[in-house]
C-alpha cells in the first residue's frame, strides 16, 4: 500500500490544471465521496497496526496536497477569469435561471413526508416487473377478472414480464423480504394502456402504503388516513364506502369533503361536496400467505393514491398533460412551492 501512496504523491507532481473543468475533475478523481483519498483511507483498516501510523501519515500527506494544488489553483483561474472579464466590458453578463421543483415531486415530497412522521418508511422496486409480483402474489389468478381493471403494457418477447400497473408489486417484494412489522409506503412511476386525455395517461404515479403487524385494525387504517388529509389537505371530514379490490378484504374507497364555497367546488365534487381521494383496505389473507406472512398472526392494512390526481386537486390543474409539457411558463409558477 505503502508504494501505492508513494505512486499517487509522484503522480501529483506531474499535475498540470488549465480551466475550472479540469480543477473540478482533479478534485473529484482525488476528495469525491469516492476518489483515491476516501478509497486509501477505508483500506488503512487492512494495514497491521505496526504500520498504520506510518501510512496514515502518509495518506495525509496526499489529502494536503491534494488541497494545496486546489486553493493555487483556484487563485490562478480567478485572477485569469478576473483579468479576462476586463478584456471586453462591453459584454453582457451571464445570468443563471433558477429552476423549480416540478409539481409531480412538490407533491410527492410532502406525501413522503407526512408519512415518514409517523413511523414510515421507503421501499422501491422494478418498473419492469413480473406477472407473479404485478398480479397473481395480489391474489389476482391468471383468469381472474380483476385483471381487465388494469390495462398492461406486456413486453412482447415474454408474455410473463410487464410495466407494473401500481406500486403493489413493491409491497409483495418488501413483505417477501422483511418480517413484520412492516410500515412502508412505495412511491413511485406505473404504467397502464390507457388513451392519453385531459384525465388519464399511459404513465403517471402513485405512492402506497402497507402497515402489517399483530391486531392491526381497520380503525388503524382509518386514524392513519384522517390524519393524512388533514396534513395534505387540511380536511378532517373524511368517509369510507365500501369498495372492491382483489388484494384487501374488506376495500374502502375514501372521500373527503372538499366542500362548496365556490364555483369550483362545484365542478369537481359534482355539487356534492364530498371528493374521493384514494383505495384503501384491509390486506386480504391470501396476499399474506403468499408473501410467507402467518395471517392468523398478522393483519395489515393499503392503501394507494394517484400523485397527478392530488397534484391537480391542490393546484387547480384542468388537464394532466400539463404537467408532462415541460412548458417554462407553467412550471415556473411553481418555485415559491419549494
Amino acid at each position: 500500500m505503502i508504494e501505492e501512496i508513494e505512486k499517487h504523491l509522484a503522480d501529483l507532481k506531474k499535475i498540470k490544471i488549465i480551466d475550472t473543468d479540469g480543477l473540478e475533475k482533479f478534485r473529484i478523481k482525488y476528495i469525491s465521496k469516492k476518489g483515491i483519498v476516501p478509497h486509501l483511507f477505508s483500506q488503512l483498516k487492512n494495514v497491521p497496526d505496526s504500520k498504520k501510523k506510518e501510512v496514515g501519515l502518509k495518506i495525509n500527506s496526499i489529502k494536503q496536497t491534494v488541497n494545496e494544488i486546489i486553493t493555487i489553483h483556484k487563485e490562478k483561474l480567478s485572477d485569469k477569469s478576473q483579468d479576462d472579464s476586463f478584456e471586453d466590458l462591453t459584454k453582457p453578463a451571464n445570468f443563471l435561471k433558477l429552476g423549480s421543483r416540478h409539481p409531480i415531486s412538490i407533491v410527492k415530497n410532502k406525501i413522503i413526508d407526512i408519512f415518514l412522521k409517523v413511523g414510515f418508511d421507503i421501499s422501491e422496486g422494478p418498473e419492469i416487473e413480473d406477472d407473479w409480483h404485478n398480479f397473481t402474489a395480489l391474489n389476482l389468478a391468471e383468469h381472474h377478472p380483476a385483471r381487465d381493471m388494469q390495462d398492461t403494457f406486456y413486453i412482447s418477447k415474454n408474455p410473463d414480464w410487464l410495466l407494473r400497473t401500481h406500486t403493489s408489486s413493491v409491497q409483495i417484494r418488501h413483505m417477501e423480504n422483511n418480517d413484520p412489522p412492516i410500515r412502508t409506503i412505495s412511491p413511485g412511476r406505473v404504467y397502464r394502456n390507457e388513451d392519453i386525455s385531459a384525465r388519464s395517461h399511459c404513465f403517471f404515479h402513485q405512492v402506497e402504503g402497507l402497515y402489517v403487524d399483530k391486531a392491526v385494525s381497520f380503525v388503524d387504517l382509518k386514524q392513519t388516513l384522517l390524519h393524512f388529509t388533514k396534513e395534505l389537505f387540511g380536511k378532517s371530514k373524511i368517509r369510507l364506502r365500501p369498495s372492491y379490490f382483489p388484494f384487501t378484504e374488506p376495500s374502502a374507497e375514501l372521500d373527503i369533503y372538499w366542500g362548496l364555497e365556490t364555483e369550483a367546488d362545484y365542478r369537481i365534487t359534482k355539487g356534492t361536496g364530498w371528493l374521493e381521494i384514494l383505495g384503501c383496505g384491509m390486506v386480504d389473507p391470501n396476499v399474506l400467505k403468499n408473501c410467507n406472512i402467518d395471517s392468523e398472526k398478522f393483519s395489515g392494512f393499503a392503501f394507494g393514491l394517484g400523485i397527478e390526481r392530488i397534484a391537480m386537486l391542490l393546484y387547480q390543474i384542468e388537464d394532466i398533460r400539463t404537467l408532462y409539457e415541460n412548458d417554462l411558463r407553467f412550471l415556473n409558477q411553481f418555485k415559491s412551492s419549494i
